[in-house]
């Protein structure tokens, strides 16, 4: 690790930390209805859009309702999504003539994209129009996004009501989230973007003449596209010369500033943000990797400005940074120091640089560490090089991140009520430890919210460790595996893990855009997606029917050191006692073989 690096690394967390109480007081202002600073301007099209939509905003839900609100408009959107994409070549905004998506991918990116996951299996410059990426994946972007902070918000109102039947209006919810947060916070982005390059039109792609030819070994296919195997079972290669270069353009920055800011990670480009067009300067990638962490971050304040006790928001977002840094250091160390898979080659520059393999050299292996710890901790799955080519214990940590539920941080507010599902579990912990009947913010916890925390964690696991297995053992499964053994296995527990967890970034080398992925991979998402939310939801509603708990002698803090301690413990077992037999199968078992 170097100095620059260190320092890079401080740089981005102190500012990160500095956002978070006015970002935070902003969202807590938008979601109590009080005024805010663009309140005078998007006051009246709130109304007009409730108007138009037939909202009663001022009529509440049941969690019932709230939860068939959600389910209905995400399957709505899902067969919206996936139709424009089957239809994509007989629609405007498709100057490069792309065809229609195959049935299977346009199935699992329509899922992909409606529950927040953004796990591509195809080439974003080489597949999707202009107006599939902007009205179908942007606009995804926003919904998905504003879906799981309106959730989180019916579930802080749990705690905050008495007696009550009701836990807030998902349309209104949903329509504040991305009219007052997302939409101006997408507008600075996509300016500051633009300011640095990168690309927002609407023209043609260029063609342009290569100033040195390149030979390149070419896959063969047959006639209907697909990979002609040789003898062995790989795919059969044949030489070929690229004598010219397509240059792609597109609306990127308006997507690419909203897939980082709603913790969504679907690239415009098929490299994601280590493509120039998407990334091209250090300010740009500062700020992309800044928006990873912003909101989920800030969310942690509105947390505690909403329940009046700012303490609370304090030490969840505390227990966030406490797992996430010292895994960001392991990351960044296992990547600094020699790779066994490079260390043979002599070069100074790979001593002094340590593992290049995969990642580009503008932007340099510390902010390869951090982009890598910082999507896969949130939901977000973009990336700026390429996690399979990481060593195995760099590998290992977003992998790892994305396990413990992408609660540190995790996503646009299903980070948060992940991360109180977790407190909700420790605070029953440390209830049978003394004896007594747990209480959290005032509301006691019972059987009911352990059924349904329990739920929470327990369908993500399922989905990560059931579908792997069933991967492994099955010929379609395998065949998408590009390297044998322990890092074969590792390509696939990855891809799981990212699907359930809604994250979306993957170990490249398995070749997952195939029937048995596309649709494994898109059952694993819809479960672990709405396999939490609906449980989730049922806690809100069970807590908002319960009569307030007066604080007592007996009263277990929850803002204090030890409880945050007490709350990392339980997670990190948590994670530990589900995961590690996977991992020890994968990245574990792989640097031992490494460094023999």
């Amino acid at each position: 690790m170097t100095q620059n690096g260190i320092f890079q690394i401080g740089l981005y967390l102190a500012v990160l930390g500095l956002l978070v109480k006015p970002l935070g007081s902003h969202m807590a202002a938008v979601y109590e209805d009080r005024p805010t600073i663009f309140s005078s301007l998007l006051r009246p099209v709130e109304k007009l859009l409730y108007r138009l939509f037939g909202v009663k905003s001022e009529d509440d839900m049941s969690w019932k309702q709230y939860t068939a609100s959600v389910l209905v408009f995400s399957l709505v959107g899902a067969i919206l999504l996936y139709m424009q994409q089957r239809f994509q070549n007989h629609l405007p905004l498709n100057p490069q003539g792309f065809p229609a998506v195959s049935w299977d991918s346009s199935l699992n990116t329509a899922v992909s994209f409606l529950t927040n996951t953004n796990w591509q299996g195809y080439g974003g410059e080489s597949t999707m129009s202009y107006l599939t990426q902007m009205a179908g994946l942007g606009v995804h972007n926003f919904l998905s996004a504003a879906t799981g902070m309106a959730v989180l918000v019916a579930l802080i109102r749990g705690f905050l009501r008495r007696s009550a039947q009701t836990i807030g209006n998902f349309w209104v919810d949903l329509t504040r989230s991305i009219l007052y947060i997302l939409l101006p916070l997408s507008i600075l982005f996509t300016i500051a973007l633009v300011s640095q390059g990168v690309v927002q039109n609407f023209k043609p792609y260029r063609t342009v003449p290569l100033m040195q030819k390149v030979a390149y070994d070419k896959p063969v296919v047959d006639a209907q596209g697909n990979p002609v195997k040789d003898a062995s079972g790989k795919d059969k290669t044949e030489p070929a010369e690229m004598t010219e270069q397509s240059l792609p353009g597109g609306p990127a920055a308006s997507q690419i500033a909203i897939k980082q800011l709603g913790t969504n990670g679907g690239g415009f480009f098929n490299v994601n943000s280590a493509h120039p067009y998407e990334n091209p300067t250090p300010l740009s990638n500062f700020l992309e990797a800044l928006a990873l962490l912003l909101i989920p971050a800030a969310l942690c304040y509105t947390f505690g400005r909403m329940i009046g006790d700012t303490r609370q928001g304090w030490a969840l977002l505390i227990a966030m940074f406490v797992i996430l840094i010292p895994l960001l250091v392991l990351c960044y160390h296992s990547e600094t120091v020699d790779a066994p898979y490079v260390k043979g080659l002599g070069a100074a520059v790979v001593a002094h640089d340590g593992n290049m393999e995969g990642k580009e050299a503008r932007i340099g292996v510390a902010n390869s560490a951090l982009w890598a710890a910082a999507t896969t901790a949130a939901s977000n799955g973009s990336v700026n090089s390429m996690h399979d080519s990481f060593s195995p214990l760099g590998g290992l940590v977003p992998l790892f991140l994305m396990q413990l539920g992408e609660i540190v941080f995790g996503g646009v507010g299903s980070g948060l009520y992940g991360m109180i599902i977790f407190v909700v579990i420790s605070v029953f912990v440390a209830g049978l430890m003394v004896g007594r009947t747990p209480e959290y913010l005032g509301k006691k916890i019972e059987a009911f919210e352990m059924k349904m925390a329990s739920l929470v964690i327990l369908i993500p696991a399922v989905c990560v460790l059931l579908g792997t297995a069933i991967a492994v053992v099955s010929k379609d499964g395998i065949a998408g595996i590009a390297n044998p053994g322990p890092h074969g296995f590792s390509e696939i527990l990855y891809a799981f893990s990212s699907c359930s967890n809604n994250n979306g970034s993957a170990f490249a080398g398995l070749s997952a855009n195939t029937p048995f992925y596309n649709i494994s991979l898109a059952v694993v998402m819809m479960l672990g997606r709405f396999g939490v939310i609906v449980p989730v939801l049922a806690v809100a509603g069970a807590l908002a029917r319960k009569k307030y708990v007066p604080v007592g002698s007996g009263t277990l803090p929850t803002h204090t050191p030890l409880f945050v301690v007490f709350l990392i413990g339980v997670i990190m077992i948590v994670g530990a006692l589900t995961f590690l037999p996977g991992l020890s199968l994968g990245p574990i078992a792989e640097h031992f073989m490494a460094i023999k």
